[in-house]
This record gives structure tokens, sequence and C-alpha cells, in this order.
């Protein structure tokens, strides 16, 4: 292709059956908001910051909320399945939309590390004999062959994953509150509202603490972005991206905030540990026969369905980059499923490194992968938010139509955004043990950078495409 022009034209048909309908995509929505970060990592944050957490969440959460509305306002610009890394090679260059693809798929392929280790984790509650690698190995593999099918089993998959997280929420807020106001249980007598602030206050470690949980606090919200990949394969986009897009701030405060508030009214903060997950510990606490194990298969559940996810976008976004000649040529197939088979394969190989580091670091793994993750999930937001700033400039200019789905406050939004991810990788780097990431991701720069080098070498009009000067031309 060489004009930009050509490219938006053709971009929503693109090989894949659009197989996800309404509901599977409002399912997917909701389970990106729902994952490991909140049900195992939220317990190490909860001993950082006590009560103070549910602050951070709901900060963070209207961060995530400009995120998502800048996202969409390009995704009804023109929705395609390499999202975000077309639109940072349309509006920010080729090199930025390599260097954001390549990116996203580190992230999710770390991510799928990290929701293997908490697999693992859960299956250890239950089985203390199996070693965590043994149950990461066996998660990958099943896993692995429920993606190669059919784009339509996956969303079914993610469909069935949420409604458990959902469902499973929503009752134990229902059971928190009814601790709270009729005092049954073993949790009753020590369950109250003043369990938010009678610990040393709302702030009992000072806000310094509290704000160095934002790191493990956005590690929650990554996948939420995942909404903007199904973008090729939805049937209706038009429909259903607005409406799981704008669902975005009630689930927030449902499923993090209010979850949180419940829990920590029911269980004083003092008593949640790293490494357990509150929720498991709360209903522990309050004694519900199999509450515990319920809980725990629960989160089981978003562990394998956040890890099914990433298997889902890496395929794509490996095949994304392919188109652009940027990867491998073969990953431009796709199977007779019409499911890019290669690329999910490449992808599984590579997060079978983290069954390597459930065997040699099993205390460790989670800490390592998450920060990790957390650093390319920032870069990849922050090039949406640019992106959408980028594209605003055009269509004020006249250059390019306006989105049927705007982003309220126009670019003001993702200003305040872009300020805040930029202090969140300032936390990263104060923080010694969290800013080994920086570390890894400047090397992975370092790799990309020589790797696009070749390319350029290989190829020099690789430079050319969604250039500004074709940019330009389009009215």
């Amino acid at each position: 292709m060489t004009s930009a022009k050509v490219d938006r034209e053709q971009a929503p048909e693109e090989g894949y059956e659009r197989g996800l309908g309404s509901r599977q995509v409002q399912m997917i929505a909701i389970g990106g908001a729902i994952g490991v970060g909140l049900f195992l990592g939220a317990g190490a944050n909860i001993a950082k910051a006590g009560p103070s957490l549910i602050v951070m969440y709901a900060l963070a959460g209207v961060i995530i909320f400009f995120i998502m509305r800048a996202l969409g306002e390009l995704l009804l610009y023109r929705p395609v399945s390499g999202s975000f890394a077309e639109y940072s090679r349309e509006f920010l260059g080729p090199f930025f939309g390599y260097f954001t693809g390549w990116t996203y798929w580190l992230m999710w392929v770390v991510t799928g590390m990290a929701e293997l280790t908490a697999a693992a984790i859960y299956i250890h509650y239950w089985f203390p004999s199996i070693p965590q690698w043994v149950s990461a190995l066996v998660f990958l593999i099943v896993l692995f062959a429920a993606n190669l099918i059919s784009v339509k089993l996956f969303g079914e998959i993610e469909f069935w994953f949420s409604m458990v997280k959902v469902t499973a929420i929503i009752g134990m807020i229902v059971i928190g509150l009814g601790v709270l106001t009729f005092g049954f249980s073993q949790a009753g007598d020590t369950a109250a509202v003043s369990n938010l602030w009678a610990f040393d206050g709302f702030f009992p470690k000072g806000i310094g603490s509290s704000l160095m949980t934002l790191q493990g606090v956005m590690f929650a919200y990554l996948a939420v972005e995942l909404v903007g990949v199904t973008a090729g394969e939805s049937a209706d986009p038009e429909k259903t991206l607005p409406k799981a897009i704008n669902t975005l701030p009630w689930r927030i405060a449902l499923f993090y905030v209010g979850a949180l508030t419940v829990i920590l009214c029911v269980v004083k903060w003092t008593e949640f540990a790293p490494g357990v997950s509150p929720f498991v510990a709360a209903f522990a606490k309050i004694g519900i026969p199999a509450g515990a194990g319920i809980v725990n298969f629960v989160v089981l559940t978003a562990a394998l369905s956040s890890c099914n996810s990433g298997m889902y976008s890496t395929g794509r976004m490996l095949r994304t980059l392919a188109d652009n000649g940027e990867a491998p040529g073969v990953f431009r197939r796709l199977s007779p499923s019409k499911t890019p088979a290669i690329g999910i394969a490449i992808s599984v190989v590579f997060m079978g490194v983290g069954v390597v580091l459930n065997y040699v670091v099993p205390e460790k793994a989670f800490g390592y992968v998450t920060s990790v993750a957390t650093a390319a999930g920032i870069w990849t937001w922050l090039m949406i938010l640019i992106s959408h700033v980028r594209y605003r400039r055009h269509v004020v200019a006249g250059r390019l139509p306006s989105s049927s789905f705007p982003a309220p406050g126009g670019s003001v939004c993702s200003y305040i955004a872009i300020f805040f991810l930029l202090f969140v990788t300032g936390l990263i780097a104060y923080d010694a043990d969290a800013r080994v990431c920086l570390y890894v991701m400047a090397g992975w720069a370092a790799a990309l950078w020589a790797g696009w080098a070749v390319l350029k070498g290989r190829n020099p009009r690789i430079t050319e495409r969604y250039g500004e000067p074709e940019l330009e031309k389009v009215g």
C-alpha cells in the first residue's frame, strides 16, 4: 500500500472473521478490567498503603477512562485490529508504529507469564505438592490449543471467564455488605466502616507510600485496551465499541473501588499480606464454608482469562507488524479457521519463559514480570494518548474527518493522562525494586532500534508508510 488513504479504505477487511458479537465484546471489555493485578497484586499493595489504596485505584481509574475515550475516538475513526500500533504509525511515524506493536507484544507475553505464575499459585492453594512450573506449563498448553480453533471460541471462553469473575465479585460485595449490616459470621464482631481509618488513619504509612503503589495499580488495569484489538473482528464496531468503553467508569467503581472498600471494612488492612489474595483472605475470615476455595477458583479463572487474552492479542499484533514489513512475513498467514496461528505459537513459546521463572525463582517471578509488563503498558498508553492529540490537530485543521465517538474535552484529558503516566514512570525509577523494568525496557529499545536499522537497510521505503507528507494529502 502506497498511501494512507488506500490503507484507510482497506483497513476494515483484514481477512479475519468478524465473529465477536456484542455480548462477547462487552464481556471482553468487562473482563479486561478484572485481572490478577486486583485479585493477587492488591494484597501487597494493601500492606504498603492500607485503606488509601482505594483512592489510588480511583485516581488511576479516572486516567484509564481518559485513555480509553482517546482510544475510542481513534477506533471509530478507523477500526482496525492493529489498533494503537496502526495509529502510532499513522500519526507519529513508521518507527513508532513498529516500536509500539512490538512493545505491546512484549507486554502481553510478559503479562501472560504473570498470569501463568498467578494461576500456578492458586493451584498451589489446593495442591501444595504440585510444583508451580508444572501447573504453569499445563495451563499454557491448554489455552494455546483453545486459541487455535477460532475467534468465536476465544470470545466464548472469555465471555464465561468474565461472567464467573463478575458474578463472584458482585457476590463478594453483597456478602461483605451483609456482614457489615447484620454482623453475621466470624468477621461480624470486628467488621465496621471505621476500619478504613481506625488503624493509624486512612493513610497509615503516608501519602508517599500510597503513591508508590501506583505501579501495581496500573498493572491491575492492563488489558482494558484489549477491546481496541477486537475492532477488526467485531461484528458491529460502531455500536459495540462505544458501549464497551462508556461502561468503564461503573466497572471501575464497582469492581475495584467498591470491592476493595467492602473488603477493607470487613477485614482490618493490617491482616493482609503480600502474595495472598485479599479476596481469599476475606472469605477465610468470614468463615463461609468452602468460601475461600470458591474465591480461589474465581481468581484462577481471572488469571487464565488474562493469559487467554494475551495469546489472542499477541497473534494479531504480530500479523499487523508483518503486514507492514516489520516482522517475518510468515506471521501474515491465517489458519483455515482464520486465526494467526503461527504468531500465536511463537508468542506461546516466549510465554514459556514464565514457566522457567516459576522453576528458577518461584517466590519472585510475579514481581519481576509485573514490573516489566507495567512499563510496556505505560508506553502503549502514551502512544494512544499522543496519537489522539495528533489526530485532533488534523481534525481541527480539516485534514481528517471527525470521529463519531469524540473524547470529551478534546485533547485536554489526553494531556492530563500523559502527565500522570510520566509521573508513574518517575515513581518506578525511584523504586529500587521496580526500576529493573526500566533497565529491561532500555535493552528492549536498543534491540528494536537495531532491528529498525536492519529493516531500513533491506527496504528503505518502509519509512514512507503513514508518513506526514502522505497524511497531509488526505482531506
